[in-house]
């Protein structure tokens, strides 16, 4: 069957009304179409991101006194996907209370914030990653911020104060239980008498002699603590899931259980007298920069430095848990090198903003290791080794050296723990069961224990 000619006018027309699609419309060429907005809320900072298949532009940034972040964003012709962002916000972030998304015109999407707080953004592009596109990043840091420090003392003091104050409230519990003695009761008189504790002796004093002049009478005096502290850095998180197993397991959610689990222990735990307390460089599901992560346990004068990872390889084969010190003269095997070359790529993952002032602060910062900060690390790692080979296969019977950029500060002993291969279905399954993860933690505080009492920390000018 032949098909009727179209009438010459109406080819024209046809023909012609093509060409004005295709010159008049040339910013839908260029405009990206958004595939994914994500919001990333915690206590340092909240991060909100933009994906797109193509590149996104910050053209203007503005903060007003009114407590809002105005952001005109270029290369959005569509604005149902930056829609999304509302529904993904949750009531309880610390640092957003609402948002607003409007078109200003064919090609730019105005983004509105309204905070809780003053804060300093940083707007930034990252471009195409791992399983990424195009990602167009607002980091929302607090103006105001707690010294991590004092708010690990604060914790401690407001611990023991809780402790002591339940002790008397049993104690209250008790008296009040118990029947009133008489006034009048000689008995209870001489047993009163005989139980009472005689005076402390001074230094040097013998039974019917006095002290020796010139020497000190004993006075009770307040109880120095030394604080022992633990920086625990579980890998990953936020944009950065990390290596993801078979059955869909996350890398982040699964070291973030443990350390969680770890803090609990090592905040229960006294060393030779002196209180563990135990700071996390990420609490929550967000990404922290590999150098962040070292100058956060800086900032709170760590003692230790664990990092806490789970391994994966191209195979399911590969199993055990592996412990890693730094190497400053190459790495121990070709494993850990791949290794380490994996775990260093996490800041191209979970996205730095390469202007800012503190990446350049912390590459600084990780050139400065030294050789005794690695032997420390190697004593560390030892004993924990042995303690996790008592709950799980090690992958290799020793501890491993590689050049792993969040092990590189010079002022404290640091190791990473890889728990278990996240590729292997049957670890997979473990590092998810609640019970591997209590054993894994009960070992690791084991390690750090006997780590203690064969090294104790140097003094620290502070009392708690």
């Amino acid at each position: 069957m032949t098909r009727p000619t179209p009438h010459p006018d109406r080819r024209r027309l046809l023909q012609a009304g093509a060409l004005v699609l295709l010159i008049g419309a040339p910013h839908l060429a260029h405009a990206g179409r958004v595939v994914a907005v994500r919001i990333w809320p915690a206590q340092d900072y909240t991060r909100v991101t933009i994906e797109s298949d193509g590149e996104l532009k910050a053209q203007k940034t503005t903060v007003d006194q009114a407590s809002r972040l105005v952001v005109d964003i270029e290369g959005i012709d569509l604005i149902e996907g930056m829609r999304d962002l509302v529904g993904k916000l949750q009531s309880d972030d610390p640092n957003i209370a609402a948002i607003r998304v409007a078109p200003v015109s064919a090609n730019v999407a105005r983004l509105t914030v309204d905070l809780k707080k003053p804060i300093k953004p940083q707007v930034f592009n990252l471009e195409p990653v791992a399983a990424y596109g195009h990602r167009l990043v607002l980091d929302l840091y607090p103006v105001q911020t707690v010294d991590p420090f004092e708010e690990l003392i604060r914790q401690h003091t407001a611990a023991v104060d809780e402790s002591a104050r339940r002790a008397a409230e049993l104690l209250g519990a008790e008296l009040r239980d118990m029947p009133a003695t008489p006034a009048d009761d000689p008995l209870a008189d001489l047993i009163a008498r005989h139980d009472k504790p005689a005076p402390p002796k001074a230094p040097g004093a013998t039974a019917g002699k006095p002290a020796p002049a010139g020497e000190p009478k004993a006075s009770p005096g307040k109880k120095t603590e030394r604080l022992i502290i633990v920086a625990l850095d579980p890998g990953h998180g936020g944009e950065d899931p990390g290596a993801i197993g078979p059955g869909g397991t996350q890398e982040k959610d699964v070291v973030l259980q443990v350390a969680h689990r770890l803090r609990e222990r090592i905040n229960a735990t006294t060393v030779n007298g002196n209180p563990m307390r135990a700071y996390m460089t990420r609490d929550a599901d967000f990404f922290v920069p590999l150098g962040t992560r070292v100058k956060k346990a800086q900032r709170v004068r760590a003692d230790l430095f664990i990092s806490i990872h789970a391994d994966a390889f191209m195979t399911p084969r590969p199993q055990g848990a592996s412990i890693f010190a730094l190497s400053t003269k190459g790495a121990s095997s070709a494993a850990a090198r791949w290794m380490a070359n994996k775990e260093n790529a996490a800041d191209l993952v979970g996205g730095i903003n390469v202007k800012s002032k503190d990446a350049t602060v912390a590459r600084t910062l990780l050139d400065m290791s030294t050789t005794a900060q690695i032997k420390d690390s190697l004593k560390l790692g030892g004993a924990m080794l042995v303690e996790v080979g008592r709950v799980g296969k090690l992958h290799k019977p020793r501890v491993e050296q590689a050049g792993f950029a969040v092990l590189k500060a010079p002022d404290i002993p640091s190791v990473l723990v890889e728990t278990a291969f996240i590729s292997n279905p049957d670890e997979e399954a473990r590092l998810r069961s609640e019970a591997y993860q209590n054993q894994l933690a009960d070992a690791l505080l084991k390690g750090i224990v006997k780590y203690f009492a064969a090294n104790p920390p140097l003094a620290r000018v502070r009392s708690v």
